[in-house]
């Protein structure tokens, strides 16, 4: 294998990244997240820890140009003191929350009031002053949320509804009949594949809300413990894996007074609900059929619960679902979305007025008839947008890199990643980010100890986006660097782009270890249109992996120190199933590869998400066969590492212990590494740390036994 010597500075900053990397969480702590604004645009609502490596979440305010605490848990009198809530638990795994705390809050209409939990107990603080206070509550609290008015604060608590006033007066709206039965909730897949991570939402005059009733008892069960400590036992969870039952999905009326009304739709024929909501023009609710071709948005009568089609739109393949949709605005004009194949685009009363060429990515918020979305002109950035009638479409962050953000008032929160890295800031008026009403928010997050240095490719037929990480150290032309493949590949989740997350990090990371990095979005991957996200329905593998092979062919013919006789491919979930995929597949072009959390039976995966794009099992088993890792185990020949948290309650850990079964009665040598206590996203510091050296050591020793035979 070809060597250089590495520079002290260089070699001391890529030793010290894995630990960094661990204990910044990602370098997600330290960010001003979950932003809210006040109706008039002066208030900015945030979470932020007070470092980078602090995990203790804290409720922020900013205004007039300045930052104020309003909580912070270690100044809180008894704040955590008792146990998050199993059900606080399981909607932090699902939303991927690394840090604790105030995670999560909820505002009153004037951003006023806000109310959150700790350890189960339910907190208030009003944002014009004055310290915190404890609300009593029946029990432990999930996702607390003040009335509009400011008045009562609803929360969840032992799956059942209840509304409490500030001065500790509660009335249980929706009591759970039995232990398969929750109020307020979202259920497994809502959560985890349809992004609904709420069961109940508040009417505007803050007399009744709209809830969500979950059922589980026909949902399949599955147990995970944890063979590290084999005293505790294992968690039932109920889990609908593809081709199974779902949970039965109802909603209801609820007023304060103790009226229930039954919302009515053909719940046979649409039994998911996607999405909900109860604006000044009344409830309504976004439901699709359980092959997700077919999604309509239904108006509900507040009174009877009878419901009226106000929208349908339909799909061969499947209806996508974007985020903040559907929307109304003050006229009530209807906010969706809809595509011609080659773009998404938004509608606003049934008008297209997005041109084409700007891919949607989500609305983020309607205000009169004014809204606020992201888009994307080039897949390598997602920018914020305003339509307005009689001004169309103005673009505001401007900086390259991917943003989000919220709004109200005439105030824009913008969030991005950009190639500087986390940068949040508040932009006022019709200015731009650089103009003098924009103002950053302070960033506490640490600075990463190795800068990327990506190279932005497009590659073959297809134009597949990539970006190549090189050695700092390596000159061109002085030798012959081993490749190594470092994708995602799926759907929902673009890894190449002009702004630097975490993923370019850990890229530039192995590169420093002596790797050439290629990063590809291929077919499946987002902000491509429509028709490049369909082209995987009914096979998730064959064209994602033809991509990698693609592209990996193309950049060997524009770089050419990369050595294809040494190639090796990494990734975790959807990119650990597509690395031992290409070396069951492709021995002759993968030579070594290190799946984590890799789904390897696709009929073990969730309904929604895995019947979107191969359709029922029982309908459509030869799309299964063909995307499943099992099956295949008599492929591999060569070197595999299997890495998987036991705790994983997403992929499950029988994914990865079946097919090394497999593999092991096929007499193929492979590696596993299992995870104790570990769930789809470790958070564990010396886990994290050492994770990316042992995959390091994994590859780098495969690749120098191979040498150089082709």
């Amino acid at each position: 294998m070809h060597s250089t010597t590495v520079t002290s500075e260089q070699s001391t900053n890529s030793a010290a990244f894995p630990l960094q990397f661990a204990r910044s969480r990602r370098f997600s702590l330290g960010v001003p997240r979950n932003v809210t604004v006040s109706p008039d645009g002066r208030r900015v609502l945030f979470i932020r820890t007070v470092s980078g490596t602090d995990p203790v979440g804290r409720l922020w305010q900013y205004e007039d140009g300045a930052e104020r605490l309003l909580a912070d848990p270690a100044l809180l009198v008894g704040a955590g003191s008792g146990a998050v809530p199993e059900e606080e638990k399981r909607r932090r795994e699902r939303a991927r929350e690394q840090s604790v705390g105030v995670v999560s809050y909820a505002a009153d209409e004037a951003a006023r009031l806000v109310a959150f939990a700790l350890s189960g107990a339910l907190w208030a603080v009003r944002t014009d002053g004055g310290t915190p206070f404890s609300v009593p509550a029946a029990g432990p609290v999930v996702d607390p949320r003040p009335s509009p008015d400011g008045r009562y604060i609803a929360y969840v608590s032992s799956r059942c509804l209840h509304v409490v006033d500030l001065e500790g007066a509660d009335r249980q709206l929706a009591r759970a009949e039995d232990l398969e039965i929750s109020y307020g909730l979202a259920e497994y897949v809502a959560a985890e594949s349809m992004h609904r991570l709420r069961g109940y939402w508040w009417a505007p005059d803050s007399r009744r809300l709209l809830v969500a009733r979950a059922d589980t008892s026909p949902v399949q069960r599955r147990f995970i413990g944890d063979p590290a400590d084999p005293t505790q036992p294992p968690q039932a969870i109920r889990y609908p894996a593809a081709g199974s039952a779902n949970a039965e999905v109802t909603l209801q009326l609820l007023s304060l007074e103790g009226e229930r009304v039954e919302v009515d739709w053909d719940r046979k024929a649409y039994e998911y609900v996607v999405a909900a909501g109860w604006d000044g023009h009344g409830p309504f609710v976004t439901v699709q059929s359980r092959d997700q071709r077919i999604v309509r948005t239904l108006t509900i009568d507040p009174e009877t619960g009878a419901t009226e089609v106000l929208h349908e739109r339909t799909d061969p393949a499947w209806v996508e679902i974007i985020g903040g949709t559907p929307a109304r605005t003050a006229s009530g004009a209807l906010v969706l979305h809809e595509d011609d194949g080659d773009t998404r685009y938004l509608t606003v009363g049934g008008r297209r007025v997005t041109p084409e060429g700007l891919q949607l990515c989500a609305v983020l918020g309607v205000e009169g008839e004014r809204v606020l979305f992201t888009a994307s002109e080039d897949p390598l950035e997602t920018h914020v947008w305003c339509h307005e009638p009689g001004r169309g479409n103005r673009r505001l962050s401007r900086e390259p890199g991917r943003y989000t953000g919220a709004g109200r008032g005439g105030t824009v929160v913008l969030a991005g990643e950009t190639p500087r890295g986390h940068e949040v800031g508040v932009l006022r008026g019709d200015g731009s980010a650089g103009d003098p009403s924009y103002q950053a928010l302070t960033t506490l997050a640490e600075e990463p100890s190795i800068t990327p240095r990506p190279v932005h490719l497009t590659l073959g037929e297809r134009q597949l986006r990539g970006a190549l990480f090189l050695p700092s150290w390596h000159e061109e032309g002085t030798g012959k660097l081993p490749v190594l493949l470092d994708p995602y590949g799926g759907p929902g989740i673009q890894l190449v782009g002009r702004a630097h997350g975490w993923f370019t990090y850990v890229s530039q990371w192995f590169a420093e270890q002596g790797f050439a990095v290629l990063v590809v979005d291929g077919r499946g991957t987002p902000n491509r249109g429509p028709a490049w996200e369909k082209t995987i329905h009914g096979d998730q593998l064959t064209p994602a992996l033809e991509d990698q092979v693609d592209a990996l062919r193309a950049a060997a013919a524009r770089c050419g120190d990369l050595d294809l006789t040494r190639v090796a491919i990494r990734g975790w979930s959807f990119g650990g199933f597509l690395a031992a995929a290409a070396v069951l597949h492709h021995p002759e072009i993968f030579h070594a590869a290190v799946a984590g959390a890799p789904p390897t039976d696709m009929r073990m995966y969730d309904t929604h998400w895995k019947e979107r794009f191969l359709g029922h099992p029982e309908e459509q088993p030869e799309n299964y066969a063909r995307c499943s890792l099992i099956g295949h185990g008599h492929l591999l020949s060569r070197p595999l590492l299997l890495v998987h948290g036991l705790a994983d309650d997403n992929v499950a850990a029988a994914h990865t212990l079946r097919f090394s079964a497999e593999l092991l009665a096929a007499g193929k040598p492979h590696s596993v590494l299992p995870l104790p206590g570990a769930t789809h996203l470790p958070v564990d510091d010396a886990v994290v740390a050492q994770l990316l050296h042992f995959q390091r050591d994994f590859l780098l020793k495969a690749l120098e036994e191979r040498g150089g035979q082709d």
